[in-house]
């Protein structure tokens, strides 16, 4: 019963943190209560127990004087022929002699009716003693002995369970310290003191423990909690350890995690510091493994869902919490571990690394002076101090190197592309940023002409010195506002963000912030009664403690930020206009060595005009240098990928979709258990992969011979101008073939669909030749023409042939039967609806087929029908 009291006790207690307490300032108050009420607790255990015990003895004391009083004789009838007897035996049990008595006479007139014999038989007795008395003395002692377990049931269960107060409970303040004390353990006198298991569940969203309530079989069944106090404070890399260490741990079958799961854990992450000092020792996984495999063997294969960690590994986890607690870092990160690891002196890790020739104090110093190192770089990039961070990088950095990209630093690492021109635009923003007051330029343009290159040609130039001496220290850092919002969901938690990361700057007095898309910071973190961003920085804006270089097209700079005055006082717009056909040519060459790089081939001149122009000339929807940079970078990827499928002869490529076909057989045919099968599918599969071997080494070798292996790719105009027509729709031989002969030809063309009207054609296809000779303006269309003539003689047919000959395809031609236009409001729905109106962003028929394909003819028939406004809008 008591037993079942204690682990209610448990329960209670595990549960009373999130369901009974609301702060963890309530939580540790209630703690403290109940421990200072607890000696008052015991006395009350120490009285009930007493008057139980004193029940009980009474009772058992009466009983035994009772039992020794006397005996009677039980009459047992039996059966003897012819003998009818009546005899009762009476035996003293205190004097040990017999006596005669004589029956009772309702006993004896019974025997006497049966005519049977009386055996001696000593029995329990009541005799000397009052029946009456001993019925109430049991039923007094049965009453006590079941109301003492009810009462403490329902009524005093706490008072029978109690629990000795911890030495360093008192102390704690918040329940997150007092969850780390639990799991800890409490060093307690009584038995219902509470330990952690080494059961860690990282399948929930945050690490959790799970507290065993009772010991023996039943210690599989857990309340969870959170330990706040240490895996919240567990970097994702650290996280990352311990998953993959009980991964290794369930792969060989063992169920525990023990210190050499964890050395394997370190190693397998391979990104973090302690991956790098173990690997320049010379260990890998599979070296490793092999070791731990070699000392512990296998386990016996049966693994449960929750892998436990054994008390040295547990040791290692409180290692390393005092590791970095002692490195001063906020966060335990892998090196933590490793730093853990070395200090616990045994353990099968240890073995490993001392069987291996790895030598743990270098390990420790290079990690430590690693830890320092990155911490120095971190101080001099402006980002504060080194300390394990919560995140994917192993030191924590403050709230600017949380929500910012260091641009200067990426810039030093040579990661950005160079800037070609603008000088007059960083002029202007360097100008501006030099100022006392209201220094924060606003880089104004249409999307794609380079405004954020400006802020990352102004880190590149403090890097190089080529600044004036007030930006000569400077750091060029870009905010991210939508990771900054992020994860942001009750009120307040966006202003205590972006707040840190303000006074942070102001701190620093050399950070000048990027603002991509500076018009989301108007609403930004807005709910209800909260205030945004905008609003947050604009003190600090007007007097010049935060320096801000904002970037944002001029539709939204007239929407979001000219409506908001004291916003747009605060910034001086800088303008960027479009580049010229020749200024993006030279960026394109600037640019070039980028590309070329990254896809591995070359780019002739001709590819880089053929780029800038023909964007220039087709895509009308984007702008420069945009559109011209990304067809040099898809030319480049179509190219490369062409090339990769000529490296691979036609013969292995067809061998190798046999080969795909056998491996699913073989497959099919072990799921089917026909091994015999099987293993006839998997010589041909070896031979199949033999002859892609030979096939593939015969023709790297005949390009050997040819002198082709070293010849990159080479990307040339023709290349462009396919991509071009993949993204306008225009035939790629209309761009970039020779069109003389076609369009000396063109008249014949048309001969053979439209019979006679000469003059007709004639006059086209010199109008035609005219504009393809550049003896037009390329803002106007090819040419316009009328065809006049009565019904029948041709005029549709005419365009039908135009548009199959010159355009390519009939479905280049664009009808619009003009009687439908007859009306003035009609002419709306050629252009589209006015602001205000239905229909207003869906667009018309006419501007909306033009976008779809704007390598098109246009065919307005019946036009005379049309009202006269369709002609005042076709003459402007």
């Amino acid at each position: 019963f008591f037993s079942l009291l204690n682990k209610m006790d448990r329960m209670e207690r595990l549960a009373a943190p999130h369901t009974s307490y609301s702060t963890d300032s309530t939580r540790a108050a209630a703690i403290q209560e109940n421990c200072r009420t607890q000696p008052a607790r015991q006395k009350w255990v120490a009285a009930a127990s007493v008057l139980c015990m004193i029940a009980t003895v009474s009772v058992m004391a009466r009983t035994a004087a009772n039992k020794v009083e006397g005996s009677h004789l039980r009459v047992q009838p039996t059966v003897a022929s012819g003998v009818t007897t009546t005899t009762a035996v009476t035996t003293n049990l205190r004097n040990g002699r017999p006596a005669s008595a004589a029956l009772p006479p309702r006993l004896d007139a019974q025997v006497a009716a049966h005519g049977t014999t009386v055996t001696p038989e000593v029995i329990y007795s009541t005799q000397g003693v009052n029946s009456s008395e001993s019925g109430i003395l049991f039923t007094v002692a049965k009453a006590i002995l079941a109301f003492v377990p009810f009462a403490a049931l329902f009524y005093g269960r706490r008072m029978f369970v109690s629990r000795s107060a911890p030495a360093d409970l008192h102390s704690v303040r918040t329940y997150s310290e007092f969850a780390a004390s639990e799991a800890r353990g409490f060093p307690a006198a009584s038995p219902t003191s509470l330990a952690a298991s080494g059961h860690i569940d990282f399948l929930a969203s945050t690490p959790q423990c799970r507290v065993a309530l009772v010991s023996g079989p039943r210690a599989h069944k857990h309340i969870r909690f959170a330990v706040f106090a240490m895996f919240e404070r567990f970097t994702e890399k650290a996280v990352k350890v311990i998953m993959l260490a009980q991964e290794e741990a369930r792969k060989s079958g063992h169920n525990h995690v023990g210190t050499e799961q964890m050395l394997l854990g370190m190693i397998g992450e391979g990104t973090g510091i302690a991956a790098k000092m173990l690997k320049a020792q010379g260990m890998d996984l599979k070296t490793t493994r092999e070791e731990v495999i070699n000392i512990i063997g296998r386990g016996e294969g049966q693994v449960g869902v929750e892998i436990p960690f054994t008390p040295r590994a547990k040791k290692v986890l409180e290692n390393s919490q005092e590791e970095a607690r002692r490195l001063g870092h906020n966060y335990i990160g892998a090196e933590h571990l490793l730093l853990g690891l070395i200090k616990e002196t045994e353990g099968t890790a240890i073995q490993v690394l001392e069987k291996m020739g790895v030598d743990k104090e270098k390990i420790k110093y290079e990690t430590i002076k690693a830890l320092a190192d990155q911490s120095k770089e971190s101080t001099l990039a402006g980002v504060g101090t080194g300390a394990s961070s919560k995140g994917g990088s192993d030191t924590k950095d403050p709230t600017l190197a949380e929500f910012t990209v260091n641009l200067t630093e990426k810039a030093a690492q040579g990661l950005l592309d160079p800037v070609i021109g603008r000088k007059h635009e960083i002029e202007r923003v360097t100008q501006i940023l030099g100022r006392r007051t209201k220094n924060n330029p606003c880089l104004i343009g249409e999307p794609g002409v380079g405004k954020t290159a400006i802020a990352e040609g102004l880190a590149q130039l403090i890097v190089d010195g080529d600044v004036p001496e007030t930006l000569a220290n400077k750091t060029i850092a870009q905010l991210d506002i939508a990771l900054l919002v992020a994860g942001t969901k009750y009120r307040g938690e966006f202003e205590e963000r972006l707040k840190k990361l303000l006074d942070e700057v102001k701190k620093s007095d050399d950070i000048i912030l990027v603002i991509d898309e500076v018009h989301t910071l108007v609403g930004a973190g807005a709910a209800e009664g909260a205030i945004d961003a905008a609003n947050i920085m604009k003190p600090g804006l007007a007097r010049g403690e935060l320096q801000v270089i904002g970037a944002t097209t001029i539709a939204e700079y007239r929407k979001h930020i000219e409506k908001d005055a004291a916003l747009e006082r605060r910034f001086q717009p800088v303008t960027v206009p479009e580049p010229s056909i020749d200024e993006c040519i030279q960026i394109l060459h600037g640019l070039k060595p980028k590309y070329e790089e990254h896809h591995k081939l070359k780019y002739n001149d001709d590819a880089v005009e053929a780029a800038v122009r023909l964007s220039a000339q087709y895509i009308s929807d984007r702008y420069l240098p945009d559109k011209a940079i990304d067809l040099l970078d898809e030319a480049g990827s179509r190219i490369r990928l062409q090339h990769g499928r000529k490296s691979v002869p036609e013969e292995a490529r067809e061998l190798v979709q046999e080969l795909k076909k056998l491996e699913k057989e073989k497959k099919e045919a072990i799921r089917n258990q026909d091994f015999e099968n099987a293993s006839l599918l998997r010589a041909q599969e070896k031979e199949l992969e033999e002859r892609v071997k030979e096939i593939r080494a015969k023709h790297k070798s005949e390009n050997e011979t040819e002198g082709e292996t070293d010849a990159s790719p080479v990307v040339d105009g023709e290349n462009i101008a396919s991509i071009v027509a993949s993204w306008t729709g225009i035939p790629v031989e209309k761009v970039s073939e020779q069109e003389g002969t076609a369009l000396l030809e063109l008249e014949t063309k048309i001969h053979e669909r439209v019979i006679g009207q000469n003059e007709a054609v004639s006059g086209i296809a010199r109008a035609i030749r005219r504009a393809r000779v550049g003896m037009k303006d390329p803002k106007r269309p090819i040419a316009s023409f009328v065809f006049l003539g009565p019904t029948g003689v041709g005029k549709t047919e005419l365009a039908k042939a135009l548009a199959r000959i010159y355009f390519g395809s009939e479905e280049a031609m664009i009808r619009l039967d003009m009687s439908e236009f007859m009306e003035r409001h009609t002419v709306s729905k050629l252009m589209g609806s006015p602001p205000g109106y239905v229909g207003y962003n869906e667009g018309g028929q006419l501007t909306e087929a033009v976008r779809k394909r704007p390598y098109s003819l246009l065919l307005f028939d019946e036009i005379e029908k049309a009202h006269p406004d369709v002609f005042n809008m076709m003459l402007q």
